[in-house]
Order: structure tokens, then C-alpha cells, then sequence
């Protein structure tokens, strides 16, 4: 893996304003939260821009009147509150008429770790999963996260993309061929265990695989960045292909990745054990770095390490 230089904010945000100065009908909206490449956007395009300060529900109402009347709306703020705040908000207005609505949930897992209870960001897949109408992706990289931005574009309908901070590993050395429609890639060649993660843990999965590999533990990888709708393809390729998949995320263990998958696995003709590890089904109301809440809930290297070589030896976890 090369670690790129690209915050993933940016790698998202670039792509929407430089689509938005082509496309007068793109337009975006925050919550009194501030983006490198909004700022120059809102400067060239005002028209294309509107904050609508601390007031989420407003936002989310905003924005389906826009899109009603033809624009290509992305709002954007801190994860919990342009979901969890305003669910009934999204429910009614954007998902019930099916509108061309992006949501960006900013800062997700405990990047904003802090900052408190308030502001983790563990909830917002389970909660958005149960509508019908909603594509969700979970980018890992800069590569899928700029991809994610112009397959949300491209979308009839309301889309969710969760999104981290920072500049973290490409997951693929050359990406020329991958347009990302899949809604899912093979970053380490399946095994029979096969690790599945999405977001800032598909990079952790793979260091972990590489780890366990030393230890003569050959186990795949799979990053799974569309999250709603996962797809047949991703059941024929690989879940028909493991004999056990682990799932890893930074989000609730309950209605997660890890929920989501073993749906899937329901469905096939052949048994596949399923095991989960995510955040732990409690409430986090703790304040620390977000290394110590991966250390408390078992998502750190070692943790991980250890739930999975108990697994391949017979153990289980959840």
C-alpha cells in the first residue's frame, strides 16, 4: 500500500466542486461546517451555495426543495447529526419521493473521539440501512472516495456516503481500470477465512491480513465500499467462495457491515460462518484518542489479531 497525500474530504469535495463548476445545477449545502474546496467553490459559484448554519432538519428540507426543482443537492455535516437528527426529515422528504439528494456524514466512527458521545459517529450505517431508497457507500481511500462523489452524482436518488478525515493508504496500486461499480474489490486474494471491512478499517484488514501472513495465516480481503446495495455479485464472488468471513468496522456491531453481510449469507445455497467485530453494542459516552476506543473495543492490530486467530482455530466472537 502507498499512503496518499489526499485527504479523503478532498478527494470527495474536489470532485463535486469541480463537477459543480460545469453543472449549475449542483449545488451544496453545510450545516455550518467548512471543506478546503467549499471555500472556493462558494466563492466562484455563490448561487450553488448555502449555509444553513446549526439547523440540520432545515438543511435536509432545504434540500429536498431544491432537488423537487431539478438540483443535484450534497449537504454535508458531522455524521450523527445530518442522520441520526434528522431521520424522519430524510424518511418523508427525500426518500419517500426518491430525490437526487446526497447526505455526507462527516468525521464517522470515532474520528471526532474528543469531542464526545455526540459526536461518534457508530450509529448513522445502522439507522440509514433501513431505507429502501438509500445507496450507502463507505469509501476507503482517496481513489473510491473521489469515485463515490461522481457515482453520487450520477444517481437518481438519495445517497449516503460516510466520510473519514485524513490521507490514508491506497488500497490499490493502480486503479485506471476500477470505475468502482462494483460496490466492492478484492485488495488481498480470497482465501478460505476472508476478511470484509469498509472505510477507515479496510486498511486496517489488510495490515492485519499481512501481519497474519508472517505468522504463515494466509487469510483474504475484501473492501466493501458500497454497503447499501451490496449486490449478487458480491454473494457469487465472494461469499460463495469462503468457508468463513470475518467482518470488521468501526461502526455499532448492530445493523452494521457485519448485520448487512450476514443477510446476504441467509440467502445462499451453501453454509458460510460469519463473524463480527465492530464497535461493541453499548453506549459510547467516553471521551479519549480514537487509538484508545479501538483499544477498548477490540479494533486495534493486536485486538484484532487475536479475535482473529482465535476464529480461524475454532473460536468465536459474536
Amino acid at each position: 500500500m502507498s499512503t496518499s497525500h489526499i485527504d479523503v474530504r478532498d478527494a470527495f469535495f474536489d470532485t463535486i466542486c469541480d463537477i459543480g463548476m460545469e453543472d449549475e445545477n449542483v449545488f451544496i449545502m453545510s450545516d455550518d461546517m467548512d471543506a478546503f474546496s467549499v471555500r472556493r467553490f462558494k466563492a466562484e459559484r455563490p448561487r450553488q451555495f448555502l449555509d444553513a448554519d446549526v439547523a440540520e432538519q432545515n438543511m435536509v428540507n432545504i434540500s429536498a426543495g431544491l432537488a423537487h426543482s431539478g438540483k443535484r443537492v450534497f449537504m454535508f455535516g458531522i455524521a450523527p447529526f445530518v442522520t441520526l437528527r434528522c431521520f424522519e426529515q430524510i424518511k418523508v422528504n427525500i426518500c419517500s419521493m426518491n430525490l437526487p439528494v446526497t447526505i455526507i456524514g462527516m468525521g464517522v466512527g470515532f474520528s471526532f473521539s474528543f469531542d464526545g458521545p455526540t459526536h461518534h459517529g457508530i450509529h448513522d450505517l445502522a439507522v440509514m440501512r433501513t431505507l429502501p431508497e438509500m445507496t450507502i457507500y463507505s469509501p476507503s481511500d482517496a481513489s473510491s472516495t473521489a469515485a463515490s462523489a461522481r457515482i453520487a452524482y450520477e444517481s437518481d436518488g438519495p445517497v449516503y456516503v460516510r466520510l473519514d478525515k485524513g490521507g490514508y493508504p491506497e488500497l490499490e496500486e493502480d486503479v485506471a481500470g476500477n470505475d468502482f461499480k462494483d460496490g466492492f474489490r478484492v485488495v488481498r486474494p480470497l482465501q478460505d477465512v476472508n476478511l470484509i471491512a469498509s472505510g477507515f478499517m479496510a486498511p486496517r484488514a489488510l495490515e492485519v491480513a499481512a501481519q497474519l501472513a508472517k505468522q504463515g495465516v494466509e487469510i483474504g480481503v475484501v473492501d466493501l465500499y458500497r454497503v447499501k446495495p451490496i449486490g449478487d455479485l458480491f454473494s457469487s464472488n465472494v461469499l460463495a467462495n469462503s468457508e468463513y468471513v470475518i467482518t470488521i468496522e468501526e461502526s455499532c456491531v448492530v445493523g452494521g457491515v457485519g448485520t448487512a453481510v450476514s443477510e446476504l449469507t441467509t440467502e445462499l445455497d451453501r453454509h458460510v460462518r460469519v463473524t463480527r467485530i465492530g464497535a461493541a453494542d453499548r453506549q459510547s459516552i467516553e471521551y479519549g484518542s480514537r487509538e484508545w476506543f479501538h483499544e477498548n473495543n477490540g479494533l486495534d492490530d493486536n485486538s484484532l489479531i487475536k479475535s482473529i486467530t482465535r476464529v480461524v482455530s475454532g473460536g468465536s466472537e459474536h
